[in-house]
């Protein structure tokens, strides 16, 4: 049983789940005090032992029933008692021949590691070479080369089963039927949808009316009037939010009596303790960055969402912003050396990015994790703000995921209604997967609603 599960071990690190030596140790010894046979409280014990976050329950579930479910070599079937050998036999011979990928016979043995790493490396390819329009297209020919040595496995195995059994014999029928199933089950894996099933997400559906009219306009739809509205309502948000955190900071040492401070402080007044001391609570203030995607109607909702943070940057540490099309460039310094209506104008016109190039997330992510992941820590909370339609192009979700692991949390606000997320060429299905919150925040209601959540 310990070598079979250090087989599985060595399947989910090959998937990408993390399982450490003393993991594994520990697991042994709880196997020890269940009833192995009991496939559920199995289950239920190595979950316990080697996942740790939410977001890998559904590739735990799939790769244990692809382990112990789909490559059970040993199946029960009636009149062939020796289709094991028989079937092995059969994957000797292509292993001789050597016409076969060596990976692919393993995976039909019942050890799919190599086969997995295969389709691992598959997914994490990237077209990024002398690609003057960058795309997913490596990944694509990298599953159909998987495809071709599948086909030429199948080819060859039939033309050995033809050759040695015949076919409408039982043992013939049960040995192709249990290979149709295996070659089935690794068609499968290529095609299947490696983005992981992100339960923690936290998805915000409902908002509060703080203001009928002006509050339920989409921002892209707002007239003069409308906008001047809006920023009277955001100096007097800016005004309550600044005095709730004052008064926060000022009361932030009353509540929990400190017995050794006090009773210092009472020796001078004759033992009496005259001086309540409180423990200190220091507040702590979250660092702040933001990708705001500033490509035509989504800058309307990125305006406001920078203007009301800066507004609010006596709430937070450190507020650093970037804006990107499809190249990336800092905006801090415009926010600190003006004024918001000249720092806006200006990140419009002077920000050093290509205005008419299509927008591409991929092509950013990859920029800022060249030359601006250092901003990222577990202090952070990183926004982004976009529709996240990216023409087409490589989203890149797995430098977006290792922006994630850097982070405290991941807040994406998209301007778009949830119903226009898996239309066209938006990549939302694929990002939401490495956030922990996603809202819909398209007009002044739901924006109050986040930034009253993010400083309170």
């Amino acid at each position: 049983m310990i070598s079979l599960v250090q087989k599985f071990v060595e399947v989910m690190r090959v998937s990408g789940l993390r399982v450490s030596t003393s993991e594994v140790i520990d697991c042994s010894k709880h196997l020890e005090m269940i009833d192995t046979t009991d496939r559920d409280v199995f289950k239920t014990v190595l979950r316990a032992n080697f996942i740790k976050t939410r977001r890998d329950h559904s590739k735990f579930d799939h790769l244990f029933s692809l382990f112990f479910d789909e490559l059970d070599q040993n199946p029960e079937l009636e009149g062939f008692d020796s289709f094991d050998s028989e079937f092995n036999d059969l994957l000797d011979m292509m292993k001789k021949d050597g016409a076969v990928d060596s990976d692919i016979i393993d995976f039909l043995e019942g050890n799919p590691k190599g086969y997995l790493e295969q389709i691992q490396a598959v997914q994490e390819l990237n077209d990024y070479r002398q690609v003057a329009l960058k795309s997913n297209m490596g990944q694509l020919t990298g599953r159909l080369q998987l495809m071709l040595k599948l086909n030429k496995a199948k080819e060859r195995f039939m033309g050995l089963l033809g050759t040695n059994y015949n076919t409408t014999s039982e043992p013939g029928k049960s040995i192709n039927k249990h290979f149709k199933k295996m070659m089935e089950t690794a068609e499968v894996l290529i095609s299947k949808d490696p983005r992981p099933n992100n339960e923690s997400l936290k998805k915000i559906t409902k908002h509060k009316v703080h203001y009928k009219g002006v509050g339920e306009i989409p921002f892209a739809s707002l007239s003069n009037e409308d906008i001047e509205e809006i920023r009277a309502v955001i100096d007097k948000l800016v005004k309550k939010l600044k005095d709730i955190v004052s008064r926060r900071y000022y009361v932030k040492n009353k509540g929990v009596l400190d017995i050794k401070k006090t009773i210092r402080k009472s020796a001078k007044y004759h033992s009496i303790p005259i001086e309540i001391k409180y423990r200190d609570r220091p507040l702590r203030k979250g660092k702040i960055v933001v990708l705001c995607d500033i490509s035509g109607s989504v800058w309307s909702t990125s305006r406001f969402m920078l203007n009301l943070l800066y507004a609010l940057s006596d709430c937070f540490s450190k507020v650093r912003s970037f804006v990107f099309v499809s190249e990336i460039a800092e905006v801090t310094s415009f926010f600190n050396d003006y004024g918001i209506d000249i720092a806006i104008s200006k990140i419009l016109e002077d920000a050093g990015i290509n205005y008419e190039s299509l927008t591409d997330y991929g092509e950013t992510f990859s920029i800022f994790k060249k030359e601006y992941i250092g901003a990222l820590d577990k202090k952070t909370t990183l926004i982004m703000i976009g529709d996240g339609r990216s023409n087409y192009q490589n989203p890149q979700d797995t430098i977006f995921n290792e922006m994630r692991e850097r982070c405290r949390r991941v807040i994406w606000l998209n301007p778009e209604s949830e119903s226009s997320w898996n239309t066209g060429d938006s990549e939302m299905y694929t990002y939401k997967n490495f956030c922990h919150e996603v809202r819909t925040c398209g007009n002044l209601n739901q924006l109050i609603d986040f930034v009253e959540e993010l400083v309170l």
